[in-house]
C-alpha cells in the first residue's frame, strides 16, 4: 500500500518550572534566593530523509510528543532542556495545519521545519529580587509546549511523469527504461500505486520517471484512482502521455490525450502549460501506424514519439526527447546534477514572535471585552503571563499585578469604564477590580 497522506498530532515539551529556593548554609544567616530556572521543552521538527519514499510509518502511530523540560533546583541549578523530537519524512512532503495553510514544503535532503516549539522554562526566584523585594518567595511556571494537528501530504519528486489511461502501457514502459519492476497485466487498474524508476542516458545523464496510475475521465472528482494520485503530477517537470495508439481497448488515442489533458487542467490549471510529449505505444501493431499521422495532426505543438514498450522500438528516441526538454528547463545544468541549496535549511513555524522574559510590549498584546459577568481580557501574551504565576501566592500576586499595570492593562480597563467590584478574567485567572 502506498501511503501519501496522513494526519498526526504533535505536542512540544512543556517548559520546566523555576525554583523558589533560598541559600541555606551553616554560619551564613539570611541566605538570599538561589532558585534555578526550568529547562526549555523540546521542539518537534520534521526532517527530510532521502531513504524514505512513503509516509507509512505515520499510518500506525498518530501522536508524537517531545521531551519535557526539567524543573529548576536550589543552588542556582537550572533544569535540563527537554529532548527534541525529529520526525523523518520523505522528500516532497508538504506540511499543513489541519484544514489550514501550508506551513512548509520539504524537498531537499536534510531540510527541517520546527512544527511545534517547546515551552520556555520558568525563571527561578533569583530573577525577581528588587530593592523592595529582596527575598521573593515565588518563581515562574514553565510555558506549555505548542501543539498542532498536522496534515502530511507526499508529492513524489520526479523529472518526468507517465500519464495515460489504464492499460496504455505505462508500467511496461517503466520496466523497459529502468530497473523498476511494477506489476504488468492485461486488466484495468493493474497498477494501484505510483512507481519510480531511474533512467540513464549514456554514462553521465539520468533522470527520475514516475508511473502515475489510475487517470481516467472524471479523475479530479475521484473516478478511478486518479483523485488519489493527481497530486503527484504537480512535482513532475515533463508530462509523458502514454497512449494506446492501436486502440486495442476500443478507445480513440486522440481522445485519450484530450481527456487526460482536461483532467490535469481541471485539477491544476498550471499543469496545462507543463512541457509534454506523446509516447504513441504499441507501434508494432498495424493499427497504431495508421493512427500515428492522426495524432500528429491533432497535436501539432506536441512531439509524438512512436514506441513499442514490448519490443523497445523508438524508446531511445523518446528518452532523448525527454532529456532535451529537461535540459531546456535547467539551462547550464546536466541532468542528475544536485540542486543548489537555499540559504535556509531549517524553518521555524512561528505562531507569534517570542518576547524576552520580563520585557515591556511595544504594543498592547491583548483585547478587553465587556461581558455579562464583568470583563474578559484576551491575548496569548497576557494569558501566558498570568499562567506563569501562582495566584495563591501573595508575593507572586503582587508581582503579577505590578506587571499587568506596566503593560497598560489598568489604563485599558479604566478607559472602558470598569467599576469597583467588577470581575476581570484572563484565561483561568480571575480577580475583582479595586480602585484603591
Amino acid at each position: 500500500m502506498f501511503y501519501d497522506y496522513v494526519k498526526i498530532f504533535v505536542k512540544a515539551g512543556d517548559g520546566g518550572n523555576g525554583s523558589a529556593s533560598f541559600r541555606r548554609e551553616k554560619f551564613i544567616p539570611n541566605g538570599g534566593p538561589d532558585g534555578g530556572d526550568g529547562g526549555r521543552g523540546g521542539n518537534v521538527a520534521l526532517v527530510v530523509d532521502p531513504n524514505l519514499s512513503t509516509l507509512v510509518d505515520y499510518q500506525y502511530q498518530k501522536h508524537y510528543r517531545a521531551g519535557q523540560g526539567e524543573h529548576g533546583r536550589g543552588k542556582n541549578q537550572h533544569g535540563k532542556n527537554g529532548e527534541d523530537l525529529l520526525l523523518r519524512v520523505p522528500p516532497g512532503t508538504v506540511v499543513r495545519e489541519e484544514e489550514g495553510d501550508t506551513l512548509a514544503d520539504l524537498t531537499r535532503p536534510g531540510q527541517q521545519v520546527v512544527a511545534a516549539r517547546g515551552g520556555r522554562g520558568g525563571r527561578g526566584n533569583t530573577h525577581f529580587t528588587t530593592s523592595k523585594e529582596q527575598a521573593p518567595h515565588f518563581a515562574e511556571r514553565g510555558d506549555p509546549g505548542e501543539e498542532r494537528i498536522l496534515e502530511l501530504e507526499l508529492k513524489l519528486l520526479a523529472d518526468a511523469g507517465l500519464v495515460g489511461f489504464p492499460n496504455a502501457g505505462k508500467s511496461s514502459l517503466l520496466r523497459r527504461i529502468s530497473a523498476a519492476r511494477p506489476k504488468v497485466a492485461s486488466y484495468p487498474f493493474t497498477t494501484l500505486e505510483p512507481n519510480l524508476g531511474m533512467v540513464r542516458i549514456g554514462e553521465d545523464r539520468s533522470f527520475v520517471v514516475a508511473d502515475l496510475p489510475g487517470l481516467v475521465e472524471g479523475a479530479h472528482t475521484g473516478t478511478g484512482l486518479g483523485h488519489r494520485f493527481l497530486r503527484h503530477t504537480e512535482r513532475t517537470r515533463v508530462l509523458v502521455h502514454v497512449v494506446d495508439a492501436a486502440g486495442t481497448e476500443g478507445r480513440d488515442p486522440r481522445e485519450d490525450v484530450r481527456v487526460i489533458n482536461q483532467e490535469l487542467q481541471v485539477y491544476n490549471p498550471e499543469l496545462a502549460g507543463r512541457p509534454q510529449v506523446i509516447a504513441a505505444n504499441k507501434i508494432d501493431l498495424p493499427q497504431a501506424r495508421e493512427n500515428l499521422p492522426l495524432l500528429r495532426q491533432d497535436f501539432p505543438d506536441v512531439q509524438v514519439y512512436p514506441i513499442s514498450a514490448a519490443t523497445g522500438e523508438g524508446v531511445d528516441q523518446l528518452l532523448l526527447g525527454i532529456g532535451r526538454l529537461l535540459d531546456e528547463q535547467r539551462p547550464g545544468r546536466s541532468l542528475g546534477a544536485p540542486q543548489a541549496q537555499e540559504d535556509q535549511d531549517v524553518l521555524v513555524i512561528r505562531a507569534e514572535p517570542e518576547r524576552a522574559p520580563g520585557a515591556l510590549w511595544a504594543q498592547r498584546g491583548f483585547t478587553v471585552v465587556e461581558t455579562d459577568g464583568g470583563w474578559q481580557v484576551s491575548g496569548k501574551g497576557v494569558e501566558r503571563l498570568v499562567a506563569r504565576f501562582d495566584s495563591n501566592n501573595p508575593s507572586a500576586l503582587r508581582y503579577l499585578h505590578h506587571t499587568l499595570k506596566r503593560i497598560g492593562l489598568d489604563d485599558a480597563l479604566q478607559s472602558r469604564g470598569i467599576k469597583q467590584g467588577d470581575v476581570v478574567k484572563i484565561g483561568e485567572f480571575e480577580f475583582e477590580w479595586s480602585d484603591l
